[in-house]
């Protein structure tokens, strides 16, 4: 909920007069679970979860969209979906791959294993028949590039995802050149019923939202640069501290008192 909080107070006033602001929340399972200290491999069951985006809503106003890993089993998801919609979440991702949940970033370092496109179909059919209101998403992830499997693959899952009922597509890469990128989405565009694409741009970060959008991307997440940030400065509080025996030489790195008190003021 702060890091929501921080996202819906912040933006940013360009030279031109025209304000820059984040549009949407990500829930991110690796956030999620390094924030709870645990692995991210589905360790954190998702009713935690749901608490968590309550949370969330109860101190801010934009949609947000849920990162549900694979979804777990079909009779499983299907909770999942009505439970996402009823609270008020606005779209779910969920990722082509089966069994034991590794980060995507690791690749083919770790034991992977994508799921069958008939078996993922079901899985998009199975959300979907669920739902309530047309508003909510469903957002099928391909991990074909991060398994090296291909951009023909990525695009026959991404042309039979469509098929099955998915709203959009989300298309993983850990390279950090753009190459591969660029390649799908050129060719994603002239897939009959194309729908939304979104960008994780983690690896590949040299490129901007302006280029993203001009090769047809809908959606840019950034999914994980708060957490990234905050470890860090947290850690080094630490240091500090051990080394100086007080907490004096941080006062000009830590907001006041006063401003974390006031922070969120009682209305």
């Amino acid at each position: 909920p702060l890091s929501a909080l921080i996202i819906e107070k912040t933006s940013y006033t360009k030279p031109d007069g025209t304000i820059s602001e984040i549009d949407a929340f990500w829930s991110s399972s690796l956030t999620d679970s390094a924030t709870r200290a645990k692995p991210d491999i589905e360790a954190v069951d998702s009713s935690s979860r749901l608490n968590s985006i309550n949370e969330i809503f109860e101190v801010t106003t934009k949609p947000l969209i849920y990162d549900a890993d694979t979804g777990g089993k079909n009779e499983h998801l299907s909770f999942t979906i009505k439970n996402l919609e009823r609270i008020g979440v606005s779209a779910v991702i969920i990722e082509d791959k089966s069994g034991l949940k590794r980060n995507s970033l690791f690749g083919n370092e770790a034991t992977q294993q994508q799921e069958s496109i008939e078996n993922f179909c079901v899985k998009i059919e199975t959300a979907k028949s669920v739902q309530l209101t047309s508003d909510f998403m469903v957002i099928a992830r391909i991990e074909s590039l991060i398994l090296e499997k291909g951009i023909d693959d990525a695009l026959l899952r991404a042309k039979e995802y469509i098929a099955a009922g998915a709203d959009g597509i989300m298309i993983h890469s850990k390279k950090q050149d753009t190459a591969e990128i660029e390649e799908f989405a050129i060719k994603y565009n002239k897939l009959p019923g194309r729908t939304p694409l979104v960008a994780v741009p983690t690896t590949y970060n040299s490129i901007t939202e302006k280029r993203l959008a001009s090769l047809g991307f809908n959606v840019v997440i950034y999914a994980n640069h708060m957490l990234r940030a905050s470890y860090p400065a947290m850690q080094n509080v630490v240091k500090s501290i051990l080394k100086n025996e007080r907490s004096k030489e941080l006062d000009e790195s830590l907001m006041s008192i006063k401003d974390i008190i006031n922070l969120i003021p009682v209305k």
